[in-house]
């Protein structure tokens, strides 16, 4: 599988109300470790890859508590740092039938938002590293995260290692800042040769609309991204219909610059929690593409994790092969 992949990016806890309760409407919240960039790492490590996680968190029974469960599904935490004032938290109050899942964030001021540029030793935490994964959520938290994260990426392509970027573009995050989200992902984008998003992250970062629908819509905009940004090779995305919380159809494709390998549409019926689901498509596409898998078998395993994350409640997919191997199999008897 080669060297380890170095995920970076905030930790957080979740709190969730039980099952489909209001945000406190009785006084108990579930909790679980959290962030888009652990949740990857967490799923590539239980799939038995060298992961390492590089992150900031403080030093108190929140944060070692995150290390911990980070720690036992078997990602490397060497590279996070136990320092700052303040664990990130966001609220999750799932939806039910036509009522939305609402995210209230509460991480300003996080011991990884506040971390200044020099808490990160990139030339140590790249030591070894074959692949750097990160996300648009970084940038979003404000100028020092979105520094950092350009000078993440930027260390990493001066030592040649490949660079993995998932856009997760988040409003409410870029509108706490007079940040430029265009620019700062734009630049970003530029250094990956592998990028997780669908039309509408590329017509923002080139700041135009795609006409059509459907594949010929999707196909123009990977083909204008791979125009716009000479080092990318591989554009990976989603596509979801949602009929309602519950039930939602979900399919995935893997755009090349010469090639399109797409999934058929699966339904995705009884969904427990759908948080997490595209980090979990991440590390599909991600496994895939180190043991060896091509464009189509990529697409087909991140649509697994992808599907499978939606019947597990927290935030990370917590499956292996054989659960990837069981699906792509089919039949949903019991297996005894």
């Amino acid at each position: 599988m080669g060297g380890s992949i170095l995920c970076f990016g905030e930790i957080m806890l979740r709190l969730s109300p039980p099952g489909r309760e209001l945000l406190l409407q009785t006084p108990k919240l579930d909790v679980w470790v959290a962030g888009a960039e652990a949740n990857v790492a967490t799923q590539l490590a239980r799939l038995g890859h060298d992961v390492r996680m590089a992150s900031r968190v403080p030093d108190n029974d929140l944060g070692r508590s995150a290390l911990t469960v980070l720690r036992g599904h078997g990602v490397d935490i060497s590279g996070i740092a136990c320092a700052g004032e303040r664990m990130g938290l966001y609220f999750v109050t799932a939806g039910a039938g036509l009522r939305a899942t609402e995210v209230v964030y509460d991480r300003a001021h996080s011991a990884f938002a506040e971390a200044p540029p020099a808490a990160w030793d990139w030339p140590a935490l790249l030591a070894g590293v074959d692949r750097l994964h990160l996300s648009g959520i970084t940038p979003a938290l404000g100028p020092g995260p979105a520094a950092v994260a350009l000078a993440a990426v930027e260390a990493a392509a001066a030592r040649g290692v490949p660079i993995s970027f998932d856009g997760n573009f988040r409003a409410k995050l870029w509108a706490r800042w007079d940040g430029d989200p265009r620019s700062i992902l734009g630049r970003l984008v530029a250094e990956a040769d592998l990028l997780f998003g669908n039309h509408r992250d590329i017509a923002l970062l080139l700041d135009r609309p795609f006409a059509g629908s459907g594949e010929a819509r999707r196909r123009a905009a990977a083909e204008a991204a791979f125009q716009a940004f000479p080092k990318l090779q591989m554009i990976a995305s989603t596509a979801r219909h949602v009929e309602h919380v519950d039930l939602n159809r979900l399919s995935a494709r893997v755009d090349t610059r010469d090639a399109v390998a797409e999934t058929e549409e699966v339904v995705l019926a009884g969904i427990v929690d759908r948080i997490g689901g595209g980090d979990a498509f991440c590390a599909g596409v991600l496994h895939a593409l180190r043991t060896g898998g091509d464009p189509a078998r990529a697409a087909a395993t991140g649509l697994a994790l992808a599907a499978l994350k939606h019947s597990l409640p927290g935030d990370a997919s917590l499956f292996r092969q054989a659960d990837i191997d069981a699906y792509l199999a089919g039949g949903l008897d019991v297996r005894r």
